[in-house]
């Protein structure tokens, strides 16, 4: 079983490692996005449409930093396991602020886009925003009702506290 959690480290470095990768890789074609879009188009809206692209692209470069982030000090620091309710709402929510944020992010991109572009997919970018909200909403439940979870462990939050020492 220690070799198979020994695996499991090396696995989670190596995705975290694609993480960050990827992200680089998404920061170098958002920059050439904006470049391309302020030369061809210079200070036009079309060079504008260019520019908004490339910071859909750098928060999916976000979002994919946070994940390789998470996952590095989750599984690989602190060799943290998700079983206690504490445990389980701190992982939780530092993916769902990614997302969320993310979501949001691109859900405003892509109404600018509508509204310049064709108004006919407004109404894809308002779903888009409409299930951030959701995600959002019920995100919330999921955190109150955990939180009376947690309530009956005291002991697993002490232990999450603990596991951050190994961050600093």
């Amino acid at each position: 079983m220690k070799a198979l959690i020994r695996l499991s480290v090396v696995i989670y470095t190596v995705i975290t490692v694609f993480f960050v990768g990827a992200a680089l890789v998404l920061i170098v074609i958002s920059a050439n996005t904006g470049w391309h879009a302020l030369q061809q188009d210079g200070l036009s809206p079309q060079g504008a449409m260019g520019v908004i692209e490339a910071v859909g692209l750098l928060a999916v470069a976000v979002v994919a930093v946070q994940i390789a982030q998470t996952i590095g000090e989750e599984e690989v620091i602190r060799s943290a396991h998700v079983s206690a309710p504490t445990r389980v709402r701190r992982y939780l929510s530092r993916f769902m602020v990614v997302i969320v944020v993310a979501l949001a992010v691109e859900g405003m991109v892509a109404a600018f886009k509508a509204v310049h572009e064709s108004i006919a997919l407004l109404p894809h970018a308002a779903s888009i925003l409409g299930a951030v909200g959701v995600l959002l909403a019920g995100w919330g439940v999921f955190v109150r009702l955990n939180r009376f979870a947690e309530e009956l462990e005291p002991e697993a939050m002490r232990d999450a506290k603990q596991e951050d020492s190994k961050l600093q």
